[in-house]
């Protein structure tokens, strides 16, 4: 099968892999405060698209993630909204383009602990990025625990503060986000338990970062969606007929683990194969004869049954495991169904 597509919008991200798309976005020649304004803008807009803010709080920290947060904060100020920004450091301590982005922010500046959280209705973590290497603690994470119990629509920056991008583990404690607005790709973090759990609703934004680069970062993780596969099924021949779809034959256990096996057949039938066989052992033919219409079942009571069964050359796609049982009797028809050196998948009890 084709490898997928680097380039695809269902690439994942690593924190190593998404800070090289923007190396090489910058060698480019796009300036990266560039991209830190349209991160900042993009959250500022996803925030009012779903919620009339009175008034917010940006929770910034020290690097670009907080950039973006004094970016947000000054769209949401442009759109009316009285905000403030919590910074966990001195403005004068900030670095690179988080400090020309704080410059830019002409509003007030709260004093970072819980009161700057006391009437806001809209609260922003732009605390700490999705590269995050320890727990959190201390005032950041009094403040994650005030903005988490407090009434207000949450929204994080990237990933929410304390979720690793990689993995979605919480380090030390975690923002919980109604919504999280991340930039160019996902990362496994916003898709991982417990991470996912923590995002709220995913947006992602383009902040003009090209999809070329990520031939040269080559990413190898992938969400699993339809976008992502049905590309490299080959299209339907109008002229063509069933069996130039293949013939899947799943091998199933006996009662009263039938379920497995007669859900691996439909899925076959869904998947696009153009004949299934289920093969069940004889004291399970009634049961599954009666609950399937569109999947041949075909009972077997021993060895030199199920090798009929195989001898058919059209059933060229042959699955077990699913509810067979760990035995002797799975042993010898994994190894019948291995002897005919036809695509075979092993799952479940086949493998046991």
């Amino acid at each position: 099968m084709a490898a997928f597509d680097p380039k695809s919008p269902h690439a994942l991200l690593s924190c190593a892999e998404m800070a090289q798309a923007d190396r090489l976005t910058i060698e480019s020649g796009i300036r990266g405060e560039d991209l830190m304004e349209a991160a900042g803008r993009a959250v500022a807009e996803e925030a009012l698209a779903r919620h009339r803010a009175e008034r917010a709080v940006v929770l910034a920290g020290p690097g670009n993630n907080g950039g973006d947060g004094w970016v947000a904060a000054r769209h949401l100020a442009e759109a009316g909204v009285a905000v403030h920004v919590a910074s966990s450091v001195p403005r004068e301590a900030l670095r690179g383009d988080a400090a020309t982005m704080a410059a830019r922010y002409q509003g007030p500046v709260a004093t970072f602990d819980d009161s700057a959280l006391a009437d806001a209705d809209l609260v922003i973590d732009a605390l700490f990025g999705a590269g995050l290497s320890r727990p959190v603690a201390g005032a950041a994470a009094a403040m994650i625990e005030t903005a988490n119990a407090r009434p207000a629509f949450r929204v994080a920056v990237d990933v929410p503060t304390g979720i690793s991008g990689d993995d979605g583990q919480v380090e030390g404690c975690a923002f919980r986000a109604d919504l999280t607005v991340t930039f160019f790709r996902k990362k496994p973090g916003h898709l991982l338990v417990p991470g996912r759990f923590h995002c709220g609703e995913v947006v992602v934004r383009d902040i003009g970062i090209a999809a070329r680069v990520l031939d040269e970062v080559a990413p190898k993780t992938f969400e699993n969606a339809p976008g992502l596969w049905r590309p490299l099924w080959p299209p339907l021949d109008p002229a063509g007929h069933k069996y130039a779809r293949g013939h899947g034959l799943i091998i199933g256990g006996t009662p009263p683990a039938l379920g497995a096996s007669r859900l691996a057949a439909l899925a076959a039938l869904r998947t696009g194969a153009g004949l299934v066989t289920l093969a069940t052992p004889a004291e399970g033919y009634a049961i599954q004869a009666t609950a399937l219409t569109e999947v041949m079942v075909a009972p077997f009571a021993t060895q030199a049954d199920l090798r009929r069964i195989l001898a058919d050359r059209r059933r060229n796609a042959l699955a077990i495991g699913p509810g067979s049982g760990v035995g002797a009797a799975t042993r010898r028809r994994v190894q019948a169904l291995l002897g005919t050196a036809r695509p075979t998948v092993l799952d479940a009890d086949a493998l046991t």
